[in-house]
Order: C-alpha cells, then sequence, then structure tokens
C-alpha cells in the first residue's frame, strides 16, 4: 500500500482460485474497465459545517461534508462501477502458460519460462496475436504446440530384449510414423483453430461495434459478450433491452431518479413549518421547486429516500421499519440534512424568541473561557490641556475595569426507531424547536438572575442609583425623580475634584414588570396627563412630559417568585448600553445563536444523537448605566 497526497495505490497477487477471482482476471484481459472500492472503517471523523472548508487529500472540500481524519484500511474491490468514478482497477499481465510450473527446483522454473517464451515466438509465426487469444483458444494451442515440441513426441516402440539392431529399427520406424502421423494432425488443427481465431476477432470487432455510443452501459455489455462468447444477435437483444425506458424510480414522486440531498433537505425544512421565504434564499428557486411536491415528507419517507440517494435497495412497503432504518441510519445523507433541519428549526426559534437581555446590556466576544477584563474611560477626569513642553497626563483605569467570562450551556437529544416508526417529522422538529426557545431563554434567565440577586450592592445609594420610599410607585412623579437621580451621574469613582463632573448621559429604557407595564404604556403614549387641582376633588390635564422619552420593556422575570429579589413593583431606568452598558453579555468568539451537531450515541442506543449548546457569560458593568426605583414603601 502507497499513501500519497492524493492517490491510494495498491498492489497485490490474484491469488484466489474461485469463479469470481478467474472472472476478474478474465474480463480484465479483456479490457473491461474495472474500478476500485476501498472498505475502510472511519476511526477519527470531523464534520465541517457550511460555509467553511477542509483540506482533505490535497485539495479543499467545502462544507458541510464529513472529512476522515483517522481511517483504517481494510479491504479494496474490484467493482465495475465505483462511488469515485476516477479510480481504476486491473490485473497486469503474469506468466503465461503455466504447463510445468508445478515442478519443484529451479532448473523446472527456467524450463517453463522458455517454454513460454518459445509458445509466444510459434504462436506470432502460426498467423495469432497472443494479446487477443481467448482462454479456450490458448489451452488448446498450448497443446499443439507441445505435440509439436522435440522431445515431446509419443513414445517409442521397443524392440526384442538383446537384439539391439532391430530396437533401433523399430525406433527409428516408430519416431518417422509419429512424426508423420503428428505433422498433418497438426497442420488440420492449426488451420482449424486459426479459422476459429478470425471468426472469433470478426465476432468481437462486431460486437464493438453493436455497443459503441451507449456509454457506461454499453461498455459493460460489450464485456460480458466479448468474455461470455456471446454472438452478434444476442448481443443486439441484450442493447435493445438496456436501451428501453427505464421503469420509473419507486420514490415519492415516481421520477427517474432518487432525489437530491439538497431536495430532501428542502423539504424536510419545508415539512418543519420553516418560512419558505427564507428557504428560498438558502436553496434557491429550483431546489424548491422540486422539494414542494415532498413538503409534507414524514421521517419513514426521509429515511427510505436518504437510503436510495446512497444505492441502498430498500422495500417500497416500509413494513417494520428494519431494512429501512438500517439502511438509513448507515447513510451520510441523513445525519446531515437532519442536523442542517433541526438547526435551522432551532435557530428560527431563536429568532423568535424575544431576549430582553439583547436590549438591556452590552454585547462582547470572548475567545476562551477565561475571564476577560474590560475598562472603562469616563472616570478617568476626561482630557486636559496640554502643558507647553507638550507632556500628556495619564489617566487611571485601576477603578474603572469590569470582569466577564463565558460558560457553556446545552442539552442532548435522540432520534429513536421509534420516532422513525412513528413517522412524525413535525413532534421530532419540537425538540430543536424547543432548543431554540431554550437558547433564547438562557440567555434572559441569566440576565434577571443576576439582575434581581444585585450583585456586591449594584443598586444602593453609594452608587447614587437606588430610590426608596411612599413616593417611588411608578407614576409620572417617581419617573421625573429618578430620570433626575440618572442625569445627575458624576464621572467618579474618585473624591477629586475632576472625579464630580457629571457624564451626562440620558436615560432610553423604561423596564417595568408586567404588572406596571399598562400604567407604562399609557404615560409614554398620551399627550396629556391629569394632575390634581387646587382641592384633592379636581383633576386638571397638563401636558405630559414623558411622552414617548423611554421605550418600554415589560417583562414577567421582575416579578416571578422563581427570582430571588422579584418584586411586582420595583422598576428601572437604563441607558443606551452602547453607550454606558450597565450589564454585558459575552459570547464565545461573538456567536450569539445555539449551535447543534451530531453526535455518537451509546451502543446500547437505538437511534441517531444530537447535542445543542451555547456559550455565553453576563456580568455587571458599571452602576453608572441604571437605576433601581424600588417602587414601594
Amino acid at each position: 500500500v502507497t499513501v500519497t497526497d492524493r492517490e491510494l495505490l495498491v498492489t497485490g497477487v490474484a491469488s484466489g482460485g474461485n469463479q469470481v477471482a478467474e472472472q476478474v482476471v478474465n474480463s480484465s484481459r479483456n479490457g473491461f474497465p474495472w474500478q476500485a472500492s476501498i472498505g475502510a472503517s472511519a476511526d477519527e471523523v470531523v464534520f465541517v459545517p457550511k460555509g467553511k472548508e477542509a483540506v482533505a487529500n490535497g485539495r479543499n472540500v467545502p462544507g458541510p461534508v464529513y472529512v476522515a481524519k483517522k481511517t483504517t484500511l481494510n479491504e479494496i474491490s474490484f467493482v465495475a462501477l465505483g462511488a469515485d468514478r476516477n479510480t481504476n482497477a486491473r490485473v497486469a499481465a503474469g506468466a503465461s502458460g503455466t504447463s510445468g510450473a508445478s515442478g519443484g527446483g529451479g532448473q523446472s522454473t527456467s524450463r517453463t519460462e522458455n517454454n513460454s517464451m518459445e509458445f509466444e515466438t510459434w504462436l506470432e509465426a502460426q498467423g495469432f496475436d497472443p494479446e487477443k487469444l481467448s482462454d479456450e483458444q490458448r489451452t488448446s494451442l498450448e497443446k499443439l504446440f507441445e505435440a509439436s515440441s522435440p522431445g515431446n513426441s509419443p513414445a517409442p516402440a521397443s524392440g526384442k530384449s538383446g537384439d539391439s539392431s532391430s530396437g533401433a529399427a523399430s525406433q527409428s520406424n516408430g519416431q518417422a510414423n509419429a512424426s508423420a502421423a503428428t505433422g498433418g494432425e497438426l497442420q488440420t488443427a492449426i488451420s482449424s483453430m486459426r479459422a476459429e481465431y478470425v471468426a472469433d476477432l470478426n465476432r468481437i470487432q462486431a460486437i464493438q461495434d453493436i455497443c459503441s455510443g451507449g456509454g457506461d452501459e454499453h461498455r459493460a455489455i460489450a464485456s460480458k459478450a466479448i468474455a461470455e462468447g456471446w454472438n452478434t444477435v444476442k448481443t443486439e437483444l441484450e442493447v435493445l433491452r438496456a436501451s428501453r425506458p427505464k421503469a420509473p424510480y419507486p420514490g415519492l414522486s415516481g421520477g427517474s431518479k432518487p432525489f437530491s440531498q439538497n431536495t430532501l433537505e428542502a423539504a424536510a425544512c419545508l415539512s418543519a413549518g420553516l418560512d419558505e421565504n427564507e428557504l428560498t434564499k438558502d436553496y434557491g428557486e429550483k431546489t424548491m421547486d422540486a422539494a414542494h411536491p415532498l413538503r409534507h415528507i414524514g421521517l419513514r419517507e426521509l429515511v427510505a429516500e436518504c437510503a436510495r440517494l446512497e444505492g441502498h435497495d430498500v422495500p417500497r412497503i416500509f413494513g417494520d421499519g428494519t431494512e429501512t432504518i438500517r439502511a438509513g441510519f448507515s447513510t451520510m445523507s441523513l445525519p446531515g440534512i437532519l442536523e442542517n433541519v433541526m438547526h435551522k428549526t432551532m435557530l428560527a426559534a431563536y429568532r423568535n424568541t424575544a431576549i430582553a437581555a439583547f436590549d438591556l446590556c452590552s454585547v462582547g466576544s470572548v475567545s476562551d473561557f477565561k475571564e476577560i477584563t474590560r475598562y472603562r474611560l469616563l472616570g478617568t477626569g476626561g482630557f486636559e490641556k496640554v502643558a507647553p513642553d507638550g507632556e500628556l497626563k495619564h489617566g487611571k483605569l485601576d477603578e474603572q475595569k469590569y470582569t466577564n467570562k463565558a460558560d457553556t450551556y446545552g442539552q442532548i437529544l435522540t432520534l429513536t426507531r421509534h420516532d422513525i416508526i412513528n413517522d412524525d417529522l413535525g413532534a421530532f422538529m419540537d425538540i430543536p424547536r424547543q432548543m431554540g426557545r431554550s437558547g433564547a431563554e438562557s440567555i434572559d434567565d441569566l440576565f434577571f438572575t443576576l439582575l434581581l440577586s444585585n450583585p456586591a450592592s449594584f443598586f444602593s445609594t453609594g452608587n447614587k442609583n437606588y430610590l426608596t420610599g411612599v413616593d417611588t410607585a411608578f407614576g409620572p412623579d417617581s419617573l421625573t425623580v429618578a430620570k433626575t437621580l440618572f442625569r445627575k451621574q458624576k464621572a467618579g469613582p474618585g473624591n477629586k475634584a475632576k472625579d464630580q463632573k457629571p457624564i451626562n448621559i440620558r436615560p432610553e429604557l423604561l423596564v417595568v414588570p408586567v404588572e406596571v407595564e399598562t400604567d407604562a404604556e399609557l404615560l409614554m403614549g398620551s399627550a396629556q396627563i391629569m394632575i390634581d387641582g387646587s382641592d384633592s376633588q379636581t383633576k386638571i390635564p397638563t401636558d405630559n412630559p414623558h411622552r414617548r422619552k423611554y421605550r418600554v420593556i415589560s417583562v414577567p422575570h421582575l416579578s416571578d417568585d422563581y427570582y430571588t429579589g422579584a418584586s411586582g413593583k420595583a422598576w428601572y431606568l437604563f441607558a443606551n448600553p452602547s453607550v454606558v452598558p450597565a450589564f454585558e453579555l459575552v459570547f464565545l468568539n461573538g456567536r450569539r445563536t445555539p449551535t447543534i451537531e451530531r453526535i455518537e450515541t451509546a451502543p446500547n442506543t437505538l437511534g441517531m444523537g444530537f447535542r445543542g449548546y451555547i456559550d455565553v457569560g453576563v456580568k455587571e458593568q458599571d452602576p453608572r448605566g441604571a437605576v433601581k426605583v424600588k417602587g414601594e414603601a
């Protein structure tokens, strides 16, 4: 075995003595274009997703594709049509004429080689082409050659014992008679063989003419016809039979060939309820047109079509599903299709789930799972006049640094034999759909758990971002007080004169529990509000100073008993997180969406495993970016 960057070269001896080995050798001698099939076990496989590339066999391979990084070669077979049509397999010419080859010793071997060379020369002298002889013709001619060779005459007749002259004469006459008889028979036999040889050449030429122009299928017929001695009539019938229109492919649409992997994948996406316009952007109109008749495809049909796509002959009737499921699970297309469809389903559910944390937090990227440090410049004192000597003053960052880190959150799901037999693709796709929602909800869960726990007294009077008291219940007056407190935030955090400069940041987001949502929306949308007049019985309309000033974000997390510190009355003002982030979300390598991947299942599991996960972290940052109002005494 020789391995190069782009090729696997294997040589060996055709030592089999059975009918199959003889068929390979004989058909190869007749020019049949054998190809190779590699049987190997993939010990280490890496999945390359769509949009990325990997280097394999000296070339760039675009995803989605599985790349075997480590493989154990088990066998190589001669096949009529290999999966890779760039392969070839052939039987090199060996020593012709094995007569006498079984004798032991160097002398016998040398004699056999010499006889072989003499036989080839004798054939050419008789008008035969050694390369175009069939096995039967070669065997017959070898016998004639041995009969005509010196020392291979019939045994001489013996004279009487003790009569040397009589014995010699008898021997001489015997040799002459034998030679004469053998010479006449040889000429007749050779003439007969030559006529058969010419007739066979004409037969071969006629077969090649009949099968010309028919592609690989007709070439295969020609090789078989030549090897098995067909006449022209039988060859013509076989060519006509092969040229008939093929019976419809027994798939979903009765087409002439299996559906492509892209078509099956698009059909499964439609069956899972994904948006057709978005799918058209990914797959193109041609693929979507082909997939549309299959838009209600089930798991049974998908597994069967993937098996047929890769050449498995699965039953048209599903039955108990044993053969179909075994064939489908052995394909590369089924897990690839399911992985892509599940990924799209999960992403659609993820994107359709509102994530309040994205509105309230800045979003950053980390390259690993180690803790990282962020620095803010608001507390450095700002720009100062440069002295005549050109020296710039140093700002200090030590008291303006914040940390964060990402962790992984995820779950595993399995496509089982029961799922396929139940034939409910929609029910199975509910799992990645829920994984998408779970991925989105996990981000909000992390954020609101942190927010309501008030880590390190983030909201406090010391940080000048916390209001309490009987007048803090949500309303226009308490909103005015909270806005004023927010606007008076200082550069800080020290006590020097420079630290007491205002940072002049405006709140933009009004965050309230669902109990206060209607009041907040009315206040933001009303042109006027009613205030108390000179007596408590009179209400006077006045212009609403808060109208459209803030975007309302209402979430149930703030008042849910699941979270420690929850309240149905407390509310918040947040700055734009891109200006002053009170909290920060970080994602590994900036990937904000969950990932779904195929995994190997345990040997005791009848199924195909997948895992979904997201790498995310959240941490408090600058307390000047938010104000909390208790909303009650």
